[in-house]
């Protein structure tokens, strides 16, 4: 059986601000060597070039060695950049304990692995789709989950490409999917997707010509962000567990467009909250640790039958809008803007939705 869990949002207030860790880990919250992984947003523009990424890296990571953790380069760190509009730059902390109440209940549990290397050649394809679901079951197993229905959310940080990659497969006699680096990171995160949701059951596994276009194959509990960081999938996978014990419990639900604020408010029910017929923030009580949800612009440029013309506009990119608008339907269902929102969500909840995961309190 594994440890159970101990979770907690800590706000970052600059660029390299680690602060809230170290807070946690002085105040006998958490201790550095049992810390699994950290999953947060930072305050770049979310694109290949957002170094604020690297920068909050290695400012937790300083804390995690100052603190005496044995290795804190081997601690999966998921940064998600771009906290437009009202969204707060913070981080979510996972750790094991020793000091948490027994349940016979479902209770949170975490499994982090890594995926075999990543070859540039393999992302937008079958072998990409291969080795993130070896990841994905590794990480089942060391959660102790072995129920499929059991797992509420996966985090997953995956390569892109960027131009020395593209460069290094070319010298190789290899391909690339395609040679546009921006738009990788979007291939990345569905291929990715896919490779969750054939681990978990969700479907078969894809044919190459289904990788990226056809949108009625996707997870419901995906969450796949990319970046320069590394060559591999880094996976933060995050379900329930009976008998683990622990106060914190997860659920998750589908937002099926960028206003359904109705589908993140089934996520926190499904953590385990009692909530009123019509909810409000008030009721939370304070008992919901954070959500974590995917977003992309409805590929028909409509949503609730009204145009928009996100995906036409050439002065701000669809990826900061969309961003911004759910992360404001968020806030408004948590009343705190420190709120997970991450963009490009193709084979990641239903097209033009997104996957949400709830992680709540439960005492």
């Amino acid at each position: 059986m594994p440890d159970p869990i101990e979770v907690r949002k800590v706000p970052i207030e600059s660029v390299t601000d680690a602060s809230g860790l170290a807070r946690l880990i002085a105040d006998g919250v958490i201790e550095a060597d049992r810390v699994l992984a950290v999953i947060g947003k930072t305050e770049g523009n979310g694109g290949v070039n957002d170094y604020t990424r690297i920068l909050a890296d290695r400012a937790f990571r300083e804390v995690l060695a100052t603190h005496g953790h044995p290795s804190p380069e081997s601690v999966p760190l998921v940064w998600s950049g771009g906290t437009d509009g009202i969204l707060s730059p913070h981080a979510t902390v996972f750790a094991t304990t020793a000091d948490a109440p027994a349940s016979e209940e479902p209770r949170l549990s975490v499994g982090v692995a890594m995926s075999e290397v990543i070859l540039p050649e393999d992302i937008g394809r079958p072998a990409m789709v291969e080795k993130v679901a070896a990841g994905v079951r590794e990480a089942m197993k060391i959660a102790g989950i072995d129920d499929p229905r059991d797992v509420h959310y996966v985090q997953t940080k995956t390569p892109l490409l960027t131009l020395a990659t593209i460069t290094d497969a070319k010298s190789r006699g290899q391909d690339t999917a395609i040679e546009e680096t921006g738009p990788s990171m979007d291939l990345s995160n569905s291929t990715t997707a896919l490779g969750i949701a054939v681990a978990l059951g969700e479907i078969e596994m894809p044919a190459a010509g289904q990788i990226h276009k056809d949108l009625s194959l996707y997870s419901s509990v995906a969450s796949c962000s990319s970046g320069v960081e590394l060559d591999r999938a880094q996976i933060v996978l995050v379900g329930n567990v009976r008998g683990i014990g622990g106060r914190y419990r997860i659920g998750h639900s589908v937002m099926k467009d960028a206003l359904d604020a109705d589908g993140i408010w089934q996520a926190i029910r499904d953590s385990g909250l009692s909530l009123p017929d019509r909810p409000h923030p008030s009721d939370l009580g304070g008992r919901l640790v954070n959500v974590f949800m995917k977003c992309e612009a409805d590929p028909s440029g409509r949503v609730r039958g009204r145009r928009n013309i996100m995906l036409d506009d050439s002065d701000v990119h669809w990826h900061r809008q969309i961003k911004a608008a759910v992360g404001g339907v968020a806030a408004s269902v948590t009343g705190d803007p420190a709120v997970f929102v991450s963009v490009a969500a193709v084979h990641q909840g239903p097209s033009g939705g997104g996957p949400v995961a709830a992680i709540a309190d439960l005492g």
